[in-house]
């Protein structure tokens, strides 16, 4: 399925960034939202169902993630190890992370390893 037909959603109660296409979720970005010591924007876990890899869907959800960021006007502080590695390859999308937000991000995980 290209993706052109492929919609993504924010659903910020649930903490995803959702790719939705032909009526089902093909892909997410799992996030939460840091409110110490500023707001960002966290993303933890990019998962793209099987069936669905290779598509390009998990790049479009790190782009989206960001744009969501910047539309916001808040930072984000990844701790998915692909939003990591796509952040550091499209360095015009993706400004750097605050090492001090990364570090909030980190604590406010181990505080709350039920929530992913």
């Amino acid at each position: 399925m290209p993706m052109s037909e492929t919609e993504i959603r924010d659903d910020r109660a649930a903490g995803r960034l959702e790719a939705v296409g032909d009526g089902e979720v093909v892909g997410r970005i799992e996030y939460f939202v840091l409110e110490a010591p500023e707001r960002a924007l966290v993303p933890v876990h990019t998962i793209v169902e099987p069936a669905h890899e290779g598509k390009g869907i998990a790049g479009s959800l790190a782009r989206e993630f960001y744009a969501l960021a910047e539309r916001e006007g808040v930072p984000v502080a990844p701790l998915c190890p692909y939003v990591v590695k796509w952040a550091e390859r499209h360095p015009e999308a993706a400004p750097p992370a605050d090492p001090r937000l990364l570090s909030a991000a980190k604590d406010w995980l181990r505080a709350h390893r039920d929530r992913f």
